[in-house]
């Protein structure tokens, strides 16, 4: 069964939900027991000898579990004579049956279910009548992972999230990221250390602050299972969203993770790992939430804990905790003697420019450069994700960098890597296909400087877009053709993105414009500044501040001067400024010929109507 097919089916038992259930509430129902089912599966082969080693290691008394887990050759288990078929042949007990099942489970799998509050809609559906009919539809399908791929289990729960999100307005984007967009992070992570994971038992940490239902630690074991079958990866996660958490979980489970290294709750406000440290990390934060509701743990932590804890550079403004996540993957990176991190983390535009020097926003960036730790950002195509249409980038962080990529940091932008879906999922109108990831990987991966040459025919119309390396001949224009040439990838000094705010002061006169002197303090004897004529300049700070003052400020205010005790230094990337391509206009015989031309027609059809 393929994962439409699949879907498809899952989402049938809506139909027997339809009037005892609203809309906004199928999902309690269909995502419980969709993981229910699968891990009814995938315990099946060995439930016989599971049960005979439960019993005989009970009446030893011996505690059974290390050798239960052993028979199933999982990490967990089941000792109930239940399972999901069974429970069929006594329908007037059912419910009570489904809840002697579900105890039989080992710890970790309750705890999944009891996230899902699976027991209040077991008793929900019994008095509706409905709770044998709902189980007898999931024990009809085989969900064991010979017929389900990890993969398209993934896939099939993103499939109802976003269904279910879409029923109860809610955010489907803050439960899952697009698979390619996964892709596109994991390649940029793994692409530079390709030659130490081939390695034959290589064993590396994970680790995603926003799991999700773990779709981004799913794709970096495939990646990695992909490449080295030999290798492991161990991951690590936290989420808040109680459903979100309870699959992922179930997840790891059945892929034989330490499900302990799976937490449940606030990421910024009661971190789940502090003490650990990562070799990779993804995430992808909630664009633009607010963290009003954990403002008062993470002041606390600020002021308190300083560099010493996750947020000494500075905290954004309360409207959105984006750049928060960044501090905190920042300070899980594992220290550079002791092999060091690199991370991938989705951020939407404003974190590139937003707040001026001295913010905390700029005070963040400033850390993060000022310590050579961002490698490249990407730029996303828009309409990407299920939530929101905006603009996204792709930041890539390590403290490990190669001698090659050491103070610079590379913008690539891939907004025109990209199709359009044939149908539109929530805000997602697009897609990056394996070329589009493939393309923007090698150009990360080579750290060259590139530009896009756009080969127009006489006509005007694209015959053909193509990558060229700064320094290389483009292609060769058709006759009646041209080319256009657009930057793709550009590199730059760490520096380029810092400035210093200087304050422009001008002396305040009295009625009879003589300068008014301060009588007293430091300032005794000097012009008393004016703040209604107060003045601020951003100069760059690879320029010096005189020069620069002498050159764009005295030629308009001869008696202005610099407050130097004023002066802050600020941190922005104006990405979409280095990658505009200025198209000048048409000229005027152009515009002229146009217009006559349009002239003409409206006078040839006046004097079609007069007639």
């Amino acid at each position: 069964m393929n994962q439409q097919a699949l879907s498809a089916f899952i989402w049938s038992v809506a139909d027997l939900l339809r009037g005892d259930y609203k809309q906004a509430d199928y999902g309690k129902v269909i995502l419980p027991f969709t993981v229910l089912r699968r891990i009814d599966c995938v315990l099946e082969p060995t439930k016989d000898a599971v049960l005979a080693e439960h019993a005989s290691k009970t009446a030893a008394g011996i505690n059974p579990e290390p050798f239960v887990l052993r028979k199933a050759g999982q990490t967990f288990y089941n000792v109930s004579k239940l399972d999901m078929r069974l429970l069929m042949g006594d329908q007037d007990n059912i419910a009570a049956n489904l809840d002697i099942y579900i105890r039989g489970f080992s710890e970790d799998v309750r705890d999944i279910f009891d996230r899902f509050e699976f027991a209040a809609q077991i008793d929900r559906l019994a008095k509706a009548k409905l709770l044998y009919q709902v189980t007898e539809k999931f024990a009809r399908i085989d969900l064991h992972p010979t017929k389900v791929s990890n993969y398209q289990m993934g896939l099939v729960f993103e499939e109802l999230i976003r269904k279910f999100s879409e029923l109860s307005n809610e955010t489907a984007g803050e439960h899952f990221t697009p698979r390619e967009v996964i892709r596109l992070m994991v390649n940029l992570l793994f692409v530079e250390d390709d030659a130490v994971l081939s390695k034959p038992g290589v064993v590396r940490t994970i680790y995603d602050p926003t799991a999700g239902t773990g779709g981004m630690l799913s794709i970096s074991d495939e990646y990695l299972a992909d490449h080295n079958d030999q290798a492991r990866l161990v991951m690590h996660g936290q989420e808040l969203n109680p459903e979100s958490y309870a699959i992922c979980k179930a997840d790891m489970l059945i892929k034989g993770q330490d499900v302990s290294n799976i937490v449940f709750g606030n990421t910024l406000s009661d971190d789940g790992h502090p003490e650990k440290k990562f070799d990779y990390m993804l995430s992808n934060p909630p664009f633009g939430v607010e963290w009003k509701k954990v403002e008062k743990e993470i002041r606390a932590e600020h002021e308190l804990k300083g560099f010493n804890g996750r947020f000494g550079p500075g905290l954004p403004r309360v409207s959105d905790g984006s750049l928060l996540f960044l501090l905190h993957l920042v300070s899980k990176m594992r220290p550079s003697v002791d092999g060091g991190s690199r991370f991938a983390i989705v951020l939407n535009g404003s974190q590139l420019f937003t707040g001026g020097a001295g913010s905390g926003e700029s005070e963040i960036r400033r850390y993060v450069l000022e310590n050579d730790l961002v490698e490249a950002i990407i730029a996303l195509p828009t309409d990407m994700f299920y939530n929101t249409g905006i603009s996204t980038y792709v930041w890539v962080l390590s403290n490990r960098k190669p001698d090659y990529r050491k103070g610079k940091v590379q913008l690539i932008d891939a907004s025109s890597f990209c199709q359009k879906m044939r149908k539109s999922l929530g805000s997602k109108r697009k897609e990056m296909g394996d070329a589009d990831i493939a393309a923007v990987t090698k150009l990360f991966g080579g750290f060259i400087e590139a530009q896009i040459a756009t080969v127009l025919d006489a006509d005007g119309k694209e015959v053909q877009p193509e990558i060229v390396a700064c320094g290389e001949k483009p292609p060769v224009a058709p006759e009646g053709g041209k080319i256009k040439l657009a930057p793709l990838s550009r590199i730059f000094p760490n520096e380029a993105f810092g400035y210093r705010t200087i304050t422009v002061e001008r002396p305040l006169r009295d009625e009879k414009g003589n300068v008014v002197l301060s009588a007293k303090g430091k300032a005794k004897g000097k012009p008393q500044a004016d703040s209604s004529l107060r003045d601020t300049e951003n100069v760059p700070l690879g320029e010096e501040v005189d020069s620069y003052f002498a050159r764009e400020v005295l030629p308009h205010a001869k008696d202005a001067w610099i407050d130097h005790e004023k002066t802050k230094t600020g941190y922005e990337i104006p990405f979409n400024r280095h990658f505009y391509v200025f198209e000048p206009p048409r000229s005027l015989a152009e515009i002229d010929a146009d217009l006559k031309q349009v002239t003409g027609r409206i006078l040839q059809m006046i004097g079609e109507l007069s007639a």
